[in-house]
């Protein structure tokens, strides 16, 4: 069983779908218990970090996500989803995140995309180490699909990092993806990415079975 995060600001179905396409049954929750119980979490997003972070906290999803996480379960943030994991966003005013993982969220600025356009929207490539569980099978510089204008901070992109890591580039080079323990992240969709965004998704699932 899938459990699908439902704060009232994901891109549900999109993601319901991909999973079932691939023969998963899944289950699109808001209650912390069921969430805490999960195997497997997704926490998808589209839209503004503080909103989300008001619900998730009002649900008290948060505790939810936070003992499931300690107790070994899977999680996979997307989009938005990825940057809740974080520690915080000043999108739309100073906002605490989840802080599962040691990140910033930032917007975008002209200078670092070398004055292209934001929010980033389309396919990219993705840059990724060989050993990356979330890509068995799938070629380096795959393009995924993104649509954002936030993003987490790059640290100075090394072979330590990259062991972590992936990244995209957009005029510098920015996160595109993470693995640390059970914990996961996406910036682009891979419900949208076609196939490869669904073979991401199988990978995901598939670790550690």
């Amino acid at each position: 069983m899938i459990t699908i995060v439902n704060y009232e600001m994901g891109n549900l179905f999109s993601v319901e779908n991909a999973f079932k396409y691939l023969g998963y049954e899944t289950k699109i929750t808001d209650n912390p218990n069921e969430i805490e119980n999960s195997k497997i979490i997704i926490l998808p997003g589209v839209g503004s970090f503080n909103k989300a972070m008001q619900i998730i906290k009002s649900k008290k999803i948060d505790i939810g996500i936070k003992e499931g996480v300690k107790k070994g379960s899977k999680i996979l943030g997307i989009c938005l989803g990825m940057q809740l994991l974080g520690e915080s966003s000043h999108e739309d005013g100073f906002c605490q995140g989840l802080g599962l993982i040691n990140k910033k969220v930032q917007k975008f600025n002209s200078k670092e995309v070398l004055n292209m356009k934001i929010p980033h929207v389309g396919f990219n490539s993705v840059f990724f180490n060989s050993n990356k569980k979330l890509y068995k099978g799938i070629l380096e510089n795959t393009d995924f699909y993104f649509v954002h204008s936030y993003r987490m901070n790059s640290d100075e992109i090394n072979e330590q990092s990259k062991n972590i890591f992936s990244y995209f580039n957009y005029g510098s080079d920015f996160i595109a993806s993470f693995e640390i323990d059970n914990i996961y992240g996406t910036q682009f969709h891979p419900e949208k990415s076609q196939t490869n965004g669904l073979i991401l998704l199988k990978n995901f699932v598939e670790i550690g079975s």
